[in-house]
């Protein structure tokens, strides 16, 4: 891996350029629905790989599947993903933790008293 591998800009890049290969935005690849099954099927693998005890590398693959799904998703949707993780990590960040279940839990806590 080289040192712009590490760049989340050249990982938006690299999934553009897939897109623009397949010509996904012509084609019903960037429609937000078929997206999202997509999405769930790659959740459904995870949950396989993981429920089965399958090994690492077959897990950090369907992740990465997932995670390149997200990413083109943030294009097809003309988002600003980086900008929405931030905002997003820094309002996690502020919030209170219940244990719920015997397992943490990080939320807002709407009309949960």
């Amino acid at each position: 891996m080289t040192a712009e591998h590490d760049s989340w800009d050249a990982m938006m890049a690299a999934v553009q350029a897939f897109h623009d290969k397949y010509d996904l935005r012509e084609h019903g690849g960037e429609e937000l629905t078929y997206r999202v099954a997509l999405m769930a099927e790659e959740l459904g693998e995870i949950s396989s790989c993981i429920t089965k005890g399958k090994k690492s590398e077959h897990l950090a693959e369907e992740m990465a599947d997932l995670l390149i799904l997200v990413m083109g998703t943030d294009i097809a949707a003309q988002l600003d993903l980086k900008r929405a993780f931030w905002s997003k990590i820094e309002k996690l960040m502020l919030r209170d933790a219940r244990m719920i279940g015997g397992r943490i839990r990080v939320s807002e806590f709407r009309n949960v008293d």
